[in-house]
């Protein structure tokens, strides 16, 4: 019976830090919530050139911010991702 209570108390607090833990990997965010630096380069998904932020296409697909190259490039990869 001890047996039995000390699993679902260690389950319990498993629990609480895994769950605390991924509340603070969102609380500081991913690629997308750094701050934006318009020199910086970013590579454009379709055909792999690099751009300035500043001077890139962006798109949001998906819930996700992507940079492209041209508008082309931004169509080409809304088509590829669709089927």
């Amino acid at each position: 019976m001890y047996r039995i209570i000390f699993i679902l108390i260690l389950l319990s607090v498993l629990y609480f830090l895994i769950r605390s833990a991924l509340r603070e990997f969102g609380a500081k965010g991913g690629v997308d919530r750094l701050p934006i630096d318009k020199d910086q380069m970013v590579q454009d998904p379709v055909c792999l050139v690099f751009v300035p932020r500043g001077l890139a296409v962006t798109e949001v697909i998906g819930g996700q911010t992507y940079c492209f190259c041209s508008r082309g490039c931004a169509v080409q990869f809304q088509k590829q991702m669709t089927g």
